[in-house]
């Protein structure tokens, strides 16, 4: 049985889940009386994330909804959140994916934190209750489930980065970066053709069905879409595209602008310093990133962000640095979405309100002349 997430917590929840071929997911789990507190300042194995994302359906039926948009390799299901309040127009949109490399758990938790913020202040914050009214939230806490399940079995495994497809041609090793598989300048730099290889990219733009989940989506809503946020660890960076060096986005600088502008909001909750710039600037180049891809099709905002730390830890982040690594992290996201958000509904207000004056303007004067 499925407790709330609230002051009561969760009480020796046994779940076990299913993936789609029949095989279960994770063995059942038990925890003690936990509260809602301590529920973000820990990490959560897939199953527990399916019970938490059911939970935040029943909890908000008004605002929360969820969609499944893919399969995995495994073919267990991707699934997003939804999350907006009801309008009778056409809403825009910012989507957020985390987990789309296994090993870097703290992506997740903070998508479960964001999830949990925007739920519990849009009512109270007036600003938080305008973006719930334009915008529809897309969040997709875990992208890479088989790999995440994977990293979860035992120690050895725990650095997992890859899907689990298996090699072709002869290979014998499992798994492809995903953030090397799209088709933005896909194959071209920061890859390997090795499937044995970290980087390895899939034997063509698309090959995996995480990727290709993810690029039908976001092609179905691009027009929609305001900011596309994916989130990484480690090395405190917020990255804008391209990761090609010889390929600049159009709007370089006010991308640099708004990354700048969110590094400092998440400075001033925990004083800690994030770069901002393109991977070949400040972390190494390379191609076929979903990052790339959402710009490349037209998303205006396209950031990475790489949370906590610079190394000490890595990937394998202390629990007791989830809570100000994401309080920091929704600083910056929410400047970022602010920016997106305020940019088009108030440019639009401005332009509506300026020819409304241009008309009444145009009217007066041919009445004046007339008199």
């Amino acid at each position: 049985m499925m407790l709330g997430l609230g002051s009561v917590g969760l009480v020796l929840l046994s779940l076990a889940v299913q993936s789609g071929h029949g095989a279960q997911d994770s063995a059942v789990w038990s925890r003690e009386e936990t509260t809602e507190r301590n529920y973000y300042t820990r990490y959560h194995n897939m199953s527990e994330i399916t019970a938490w994302m059911e939970q935040m359906k029943r909890e908000n039926p008004d605002v929360v909804s969820s969609m499944v948009y893919g399969q995995t390799y495994e073919r267990r299901n991707i699934t997003l959140l939804k999350i907006g309040l009801s309008s009778t127009g056409r809403k825009k949109a910012i989507w957020m994916d985390c987990g789309i490399h296994a090993r870097e758990w703290i992506a997740p938790a903070f998508c479960q934190y964001f999830v949990k913020e925007i739920l519990r202040t849009y009512k109270t914050d007036t600003k938080v209750n305008e973006m719930m009214k334009n915008l529809d939230f897309y969040i997709t806490p875990v992208l890479n489930v088989d790999g995440y399940i994977y990293s979860w079995h035992n120690e050895s495994t725990r650095l997992w980065r890859k899907s689990r497809s298996p090699g072709t041609g002869g290979c014998t090793c499992y798994g492809t970066d995903l953030n090397r598989n799209f088709y933005a300048n896909w194959g071209m730099v920061g890859v390997s053709t090795d499937c044995c290889n970290l980087f390895y990219c899939g034997t063509k733009a698309l090959s995996e069905s995480e990727a290709w989940a993810v690029t039908d989506m976001l092609g179905k809503m691009r027009e929609d879409i305001l900011a596309f946020l994916t989130i990484h660890s480690y090395g405190q960076q917020l990255l804008v595209p391209y990761g090609h060096p010889n390929i600049s986005a159009p709007n370089h600088d006010e991308l640099m602008e708004v990354g700048l502008g969110a590094a400092k909001a998440i400075k001033a909750v925990h004083r800690m310093d994030y770069t901002v710039g393109t991977s070949p600037d400040i972390l190494y180049p390379f191609s076929g990133s979903s990052q790339d891809f959402g710009r490349l099709i037209g998303i205006p905002l396209s950031f990475t962000f790489e949370l906590r730390d610079k190394g000490k830890h890595g990937f394998e982040l202390p629990e007791d640095q989830i809570q100000p690594t994401c309080e920091e992290a929704y600083a910056g996201a929410h400047h970022i979405i602010t920016y997106a958000h305020d940019k088009v509904f108030y440019s639009y207000a401005a332009t509506v309100t300026a020819t409304l004056w241009t008309t009444l303007l145009a009217a007066w004067v041919s009445s004046a002349i007339l008199l």
